[in-house]
């Protein structure tokens, strides 16, 4: 009995976050102010959510907010007839889902707007007998395709296009250094990564406000930015961020990517930049897809598709992979471009040094 009683003690202090090692995770309506009706998510699926309406709407952060928001983040808390507006409407969607469809999420503010700031009501004879819009992006695991290769043979041409097995077995690190490119930004800002096998990850950007840090250890994955570009840092990350960070860090020691992944098949083939590409799926977390791309001639890895799950929608995230050279026999990728709802940026490196000693305090939790 006394056994009993201290396991429930003992499990309700860890729900609560009482028991040492298991800080509680401040949620975004205890970090922001006026935040009535998103509560209780983390921050990181918060900023998320706040894409999600930017992306459907076709509306930046001032739209919603004061136009005294952008100087300060402060004034993001005043309210608005849009915010008051957005609240409803989550409320209303929500309510949809739930009467009609079970709880299931199969409407989201883009069912209706698709990048507009009210619903279309009439039907577009432009669109209804024009060209064909480009193909969707699956955002659920696809059937798979009995008429094209296995994952396995498609997993095994891409090894072996990038160095094969046992020359990527023997690159336990590396350091890069290049250019690093915001959305709708001028300016090219000094960029490193670092990188430890099996799956630890860092980059930093060095920019004139200073650094922003993205750092992945293997567990837990933090943002750190200056006040001017995040407004709170460092930031965890959580869910599909996380689940993303950790993706990102395993692909770049490939030598056991069929592991990292569930549940794979081969979907649809499709053109990237006029290549022929072929779609491989796996899901990280059994719910969500992970979109690979991989060229048909060379095998090399083109692009990757995740999600990250939202209280309001699914927030995609492209990563585009170009310019593999030689590095110690294995190719890996000098430039990518980075590709999510609310920005855009472009990573070009000028060099790599395979198996350099790393502290691992490069993937640690960034000072504030």
């Amino acid at each position: 009995m006394r056994d009993r009683l201290v396991a429930i003690v003992f499990t309700f202090m860890l729900a609560m976050g009482l028991v040492q090692g298991q800080p509680q995770r401040p949620t975004a309506d205890k970090v922001f102010k006026n935040v009535k009706v998103l509560t209780g998510i983390p921050v990181d699926e918060f900023m998320a959510t706040m894409g999600f309406f930017s992306a459907s709407l076709g509306m930046t952060c001032t739209d919603c907010h004061t136009a005294e928001s952008g100087g300060s983040w402060a004034n993001y808390a005043d309210d608005t007839e849009v915010k008051q507006t957005a609240r409803i409407m989550i409320g209303m969607v929500a309510g949809i889902n739930k009467a009609y469809f079970g709880g299931k999420r199969e409407v989201t503010c883009y069912s209706c707007h698709r990048g507009g700031d009210r619903p279309l009501l009439t039907p577009s004879l432009a669109e209804l007998y024009g060209p064909p819009g480009p193909q969707r992006e699956p955002d659920q695991l696809v059937r798979q395709d009995s008429k094209t290769a296995s994952p396995d043979q498609i997993l095994d041409k891409f090894i072996q296009a990038i160095g094969g097995a046992e020359r990527l077995a023997g690159l336990t690190s590396f350091v890069g250094r290049g250019k690093y490119q915001g959305y709708a930004a001028d300016d090219k800002l000094p960029f490193e990564i670092f990188a430890k096998a099996p799956d630890q990850r860092a980059t930093i950007v060095h920019g004139p406000g200073g650094d922003t840090i993205t750092t992945f250890d293997g567990h837990s994955g933090w943002v750190a930015a200056p006040a001017t570009d995040k407004p709170v840092s460092p930031i965890e990350m959580t869910g599909g961020d996380l689940i993303g960070a950790k993706l990102d860090a395993e692909l770049a020691f490939s030598v056991k990517i069929k592991q990292q992944l569930t549940q794979w098949r081969v979907g649809f083939p499709a053109e990237i930049n006029n290549q022929e590409v072929q779609l491989v799926q796996g899901t990280a977390d059994g719910r969500y897809p992970v979109n690979l791309y991989f060229d048909n001639k060379s095998g090399l890895l083109v692009r990757v598709v995740r999600y990250q799950d939202s209280p309001v929608g699914l927030n995609p995230t492209q990563v585009d992979y170009s310019d593999y050279r030689d590095v110690g026999g294995i190719m890996l990728p000098f430039r990518w471009a980075t590709t999510w709802l609310d920005g855009r940026s472009i990573t070009e490196l000028t060099e790599i040094q395979p198996n350099v000693a790393i502290d691992g305090s490069k993937f640690a939790k960034p000072l504030k």
